[in-house]
């Protein structure tokens, strides 16, 4: 038994979050005899595949070091989103007056009550991932410890030996450090710890121009921070397409943000009050001041403490934990799940292989991840969404593309709430109406972009979408009206020459 974690700061609401995802007064239970499937790990990956073999009557243990529900509701999805949504509820009474809005002339956010904010929901959300859920109302054995491989076929958590006929490890990923001087020294902020914050900073400097780093940048400078980014590259959101980053890094710099970019940080360190970057930028050196340092600049694998090479699991300390196409690691009886063995460090995808995981693992199955279509989307103003294949990407595996683009000037409903910023694109496999991969921008592209998702997955084409009645009107006409062009396009000159006789001989 040890003391639920305090997450700070201390209030009602981070005690509520931690009661749930660790309480204080647990016992771990004594261990079966074996087990269908051992979890390590209880971020999304682990807690859907705890939740997914209980379900249909394995035997499931569960272990997790530190909280329930991972890096998404501690550290990551939730708790963004929660101060995104502040954010944007300022920004849009700050622009109302162009709907005749009167009075919001020097209107301001009070920065604790949007934390408050953020962590009521996040405690109100916490129940389902919670510890008395998953042992009480799904019998899932949960275990809070450091779980480690004893033997390709067992874990130790706590000194007890768990034994199982198939293993699953689903320990996620976490912030990326700068391996520079200075850093831990200068103490940086990560998405682990800026939600912590108790007081707005005056000056923000956000090392990494991604999409952790672009919408808390964002947030920030809403709020009233001043904020700058420095970004190694000559752009932010580089997974992108070029002209959607732009986009996105326009509406920033207007919402106050400044951006160093082609710009390397070599060191971090303390001056006073001061936290200073020194940057390199075009071979000259320079420094920039600031009161915190939030970096953003990737994720690294847990891979450490585990135990793999008693298993016979290969890994990289950069990639993580080696997989095949069925989630199988390099030991047989052990599959893996979620951030800790893929590129796509997403919530939804870590939910989707843990599905995948179950099935494979524990009933035979060959499904295959590698064939899942994932979508994702970075949460500023306007949203970026991408589904498949970018248009450089399909170049490299030799797929001809038609490229067709709607921008939301076009959309009646975008102009009506002043969101016509952005466009709605897909990429075409040449001469038909196959989906490759599709790009939006715009205020609600996440919620846009799972119409072409859903067509990729099933193998409906565009022109599907073009035959679906869409309510008007709406902002998710732009994708209709993707099929509208690429329709158009199929009216070449002979095509046109022989409707146009057609037409004549109906005249007679």
């Amino acid at each position: 038994m040890s003391p639920s974690p305090v997450i700070p700061p201390s209030c009602e609401e981070n005690r509520t979050l931690a009661d749930n995802v660790h309480p204080g007064d647990w016992v771990n239970p004594e261990p079966a005899h074996r087990y269908n499937l051992v979890i390590i790990g209880a971020g999304t990956a682990g807690l859907v595949c705890a939740a997914g073999a209980a379900a249909v009557g394995a035997k499931v243990a569960l272990i997790e070091h530190h909280l329930l529900g991972g890096d998404c509701l501690n550290f990551g999805c939730i708790p963004s989103k929660g101060i995104i949504r502040p954010g944007r509820a300022i920004h849009e009474a700050r622009q109302s007056g162009r709907f005749g809005v009167t009075g919001t002339d020097g209107l301001n956010i009070d920065f604790e009550r949007a934390m408050a904010w953020m962590r009521g929901i996040r405690a109100e959300i916490s129940p389902h991932d919670s510890a008395r859920r998953f042992r009480d109302e799904l019998g899932v054995d949960l275990f809070f410890g450091t779980g480690r491989f004893i033997a390709p076929d067992a874990v130790d958590v706590e000194g007890a030996t768990l034994r199982f006929a198939r293993g699953a490890v689903c320990t996620g990923a976490r912030a990326a450090r700068l391996p520079i001087p200075g850093f831990e020294e200068a103490g940086c902020l990560t998405n682990e710890t800026v939600f912590s914050l108790a007081g707005l900073p005056k000056r923000l400097t956000v090392i990494g121009g991604g999409p952790i780093g672009c919408e808390l940048a964002q947030t920030f400078a809403r709020f009233g921070s001043r904020v700058t980014v420095i970004e190694h590259m000559g752009h932010i959101l580089a997974r992108d397409d070029r002209d959607a980053a732009e986009i996105v890094q326009k509406s920033m710099a207007r919402d106050g943000v400044e951006f160093c970019l082609n710009a390397r940080v070599i060191g971090v360190s303390r001056r006073d009050s001061d936290r200073v970057i020194t940057v390199e930028r075009n071979g000259e050196r320079f420094e920039l001041a600031a009161d915190e340092i939030l970096v953003g600049i990737g994720r690294t694998p847990n891979v450490e403490g585990l135990g793999l090479e008693a298993a016979g699991i290969r890994y990289d300390p950069r990639d993580g934990i080696q997989v095949d196409e069925h989630l199988r690691t390099t030991n047989p009886h052990v599959f893996a799940a979620g951030d800790i063995c893929s590129p796509l460090k997403f919530t939804h995808n870590a939910d989707t292989q843990a599905r995948i995981l179950v099935a494979n693992a524990l009933f035979g199955r060959r499904q295959k991840a590698t064939t899942a279509t994932i979508p994702w989307c970075t949460y500023t103003d306007p949203e970026v969404a991408h589904i498949g294949l970018d248009a450089p990407a399909a170049g490299e595996r030799g797929i001809p593309l038609q490229t067709l683009t709607v921008p939301l000037t076009d959309i009646d409903r975008a102009l009506l709430d002043g969101e016509a910023e952005g466009f709605a694109r897909v990429h075409l496999k040449k001469g038909t109406d196959t989906i490759v991969g599709a790009t939006i921008v715009a205020r609600h592209a996440g919620e846009m972009i799972s119409e072409l998702t859903l067509a990729m997955s099933v193998g409906l084409g565009l022109s599907a979408i073009g035959r679906t009645v869409h309510p008007y009107p709406t902002q998710a006409e732009a994708v209709r009206k993707l099929a509208d062009v690429y329709n158009r396009t199929r009216l070449t000159p002979f095509v046109k020459r022989v409707l146009e006789t057609w037409l004549k001989w109906q005249r007679r």
